[in-house]
């Protein structure tokens, strides 16, 4: 769409049917924020009223179950939220992609040189680099693009920031250069490659399929290339509960090796039984063999791969709950996943600094507020980051307000499910 145009119709409300789908009744506001958005990419992009101009979105997502299983082939379970990244998009031709987030530097990238840069290892400059690659890879010529992008969903949270950014950017060229052609899965396996491969962290799936996707998921991994999705509508509202998350406001920083260690030491175990993942393995099979186990890869090792089987199991639980109506079983399994986790999983603290554990101590303040209702448990990678509380609506003030006295102002968000994964807004 013609720049001018696109900026008149998001201004006058022309335009928000096309949002609705997406934004709901959040889609006025949504319009508001998209027409900022278009009038910020021309102060950084110069170019005219007549510049074909698009709009994107994807949004952030949560983990409801299955921590740290989609690397070994298990089973998960997630959902896309209302947080979302937005990209106001131009084709450039010039075989240069430039990116410009707010308050970040441009990423630039010349479609010339595809190779991985070490010195971008760990930056957003080697995701759009990895999409690039990919793309090329598959067969379809990249030619550049310059973007202007915003984002809501909350850095270093579980809420999967940088899925949301890979997934924009496989969109995007998904549209722009393939006509289309690759499904949400395939962007998100464009994501997964960007981030294990460029960037540089050996992450699985999971994040990238539910911003890719949408909707509350179930997930099968056994079969890396063709992953088995089963959609289960949820209605958090109609089981009168909110989702938070609660923000510990801890770096991130020096924590890639502990995320690193957790597949690393599940795979040891893996391959006691000659096996790559531990989804190959009989979890019988393990139980039986937990002295040899511990004596070949140690304990924390073994603790970390029964956690697998726990959780793996508990994520089927949960899908199977929901989808019948039965929210007390899924606040159940969300509970006892929560506590695996903590103990066999060990990505609550790293122990290093045992002044420092601030998942654990939201997780104190969860329990105690909540007295024996909803469910609380470490969100997505663990170690900083955020915590995942499903909360009675009769008690989401007095939580709020609880969580924020220990974890200061503004640290509790709460959270809608989103239908609707990574998609073009308007061309």
């Amino acid at each position: 769409m013609r720049r001018d145009d696109l900026l008149l119709g998001l201004e006058n409300g022309a335009l928000l049917s096309q949002l609705k789908p997406v934004y709901g009744p959040g889609a006025a506001a949504a319009a508001a924020r998209l027409a900022e958005l278009v009038r910020e990419y021309g102060e950084i992009f110069p170019c005219g009223e007549d510049t074909r101009t698009l709009l994107f979105s994807t949004p952030g997502r949560t983990e409801l179950g299955g921590n740290h299983t989609d690397h070994q082939r298990g089973h998960g379970l997630c959902a896309s939220v209302d947080l979302d990244t937005i990209a106001c998009v131009v084709p450039n031709k010039s075989r240069v992609i430039r990116v410009k987030s707010r308050h970040h530097r441009i990423a630039e990238v010349d479609l010339d040189d595809l190779s991985i840069h070490q010195e971008e290892v760990g930056n957003s400059v080697a995701l759009v680099r990895g999409i690039a690659a990919r793309v090329e890879q598959l067969g379809y010529p990249v030619t550049g693009f310059d973007a202007y992008t915003t984002t809501r969903v909350l850095r270093g949270s579980g809420l999967s920031s940088s899925a949301a950014f890979e997934v924009l950017m496989g969109t995007i060229a998904n549209h722009l250069f393939c006509g289309g052609a690759f499904s949400p899965v395939q962007v998100a396996q464009m994501g997964q490659y960007a981030e294990n491969v460029y960037f540089g962290k050996p992450c699985g799936l999971m994040d990238q399929l539910s911003c890719s996707v949408g909707g509350v998921i179930a997930v099968d991994f056994a079969n890396e290339s063709e992953p088995a999705i089963r959609q289960v509508h949820t209605d958090l509202s109609s089981y009168g509960h909110a989702l938070c998350i609660v923000d510990t406001r801890a770096s991130h920083a020096d924590l890639t090796a502990d995320y690193a260690a957790i597949p690393q030491e599940m795979r040891e175990v893996a391959a006691c039984f000659g096996r790559e993942v531990l989804g190959e393995v009989d979890p019988a099979v393990f139980r039986e063999s937990i002295p040899l186990v511990r004596a070949t890869c140690g304990d924390r090792a073994m603790l970390r791969a029964h956690h697998f089987f726990l959780d793996d199991a508990l994520a089927v639980r949960e899908c199977d709950a929901l989808a019948q109506g039965d929210f007390d079983t899924f606040l159940e399994c969300v509970n006892r996943s929560g506590r695996s986790s903590f103990m066999y999983l060990q990505n609550v603290s790293n122990y290093r600094e045992s002044r420092s554990q601030p998942v654990a101590v939201l997780l104190a303040m969860a329990e105690d507020l909540l007295s024996g209702r909803g469910a609380c448990r470490v969100h997505g990678g663990g170690f900083a980051g955020t915590i995942q509380a499903f909360v009675p609506l009769e008690q989401l003030d007095e939580f709020a307000c609880g969580m924020e006295a220990v974890a200061g102002e503004g640290a509790c968000h709460v959270l809608d499910l989103r239908s609707s994964g990574s998609v073009l807004l308007i061309q």
